[in-house]
């Protein structure tokens, strides 16, 4: 596995091993141990995550505020813009954020450690994105903030006026009146 360093530090881009050959291919999406040797960061999941989504779904900016979930990200069919934004207050980097394309073709994943919201837009006319959770979902920690925070200024790439959003989307509050992280 490759590790790629990113803008926000904590915040990994990995790039398996690929083997390919004449059938298709093979490659390994988790080792716990190669995670470790090369992060330094021994992380237990315990919560597989799929969801499926049209063009030009956002979903996000979606953390839990107490028992935070680090995210281990991959796209299996389609791609997205998958984006991770820094909500530690305390953080020089709190409220900054990056965005990678994440898709079945170039099998990159993306390591969202705790700490840190995460969105992705459907790139495409559908994706399937897998996600593993170190922490299990809690449905009263769950918090979101707007997608289109002017504070935030996430370059999504709409291909529409307005993307299509879940109720809890549409309605989060924004960034300077959220619960984040101290």
């Amino acid at each position: 596995m490759k590790v790629v360093s990113t803008d926000l530090p904590e915040v990994l881009l990995l790039e398996p091993k690929v083997f390919a050959d004449a059938r298709g291919y093979f490659l390994e999406s988790w080792n716990a141990r190669i995670f470790r040797e090369a992060t330094g960061q021994d992380v237990t999941f315990v919560q597989d995550n799929h969801s499926r989504s049209s063009r030009n779904v956002i979903r996000g900016i979606h953390y839990q505020l107490f028992k935070p979930q680090g995210k281990l990200v991959r796209v299996v069919s389609g791609s997205v813009l998958d984006i991770a934004v820094d909500l530690r207050r305390g953080s020089v980097n709190f409220g900054k954020w990056i965005s990678f394309e994440l898709s079945a073709e170039n099998k990159r994943q993306l390591w969202i450690p705790p700490g840190f919201g995460h969105a992705f837009q459907v790139l495409g006319d559908s994706a399937d994105v897998l996600y593993k959770a170190s922490e299990y979902w809690i449905g009263e920690y769950d918090r979101a903030i707007r997608w289109n925070d002017p504070d935030l200024g996430i370059s999504w790439q709409l291909s529409a006026a307005e993307p299509t959003l879940a109720e809890k989307d549409a309605r989060a509050p924004l960034l300077a009146q959220a619960e984040v992280f101290t």
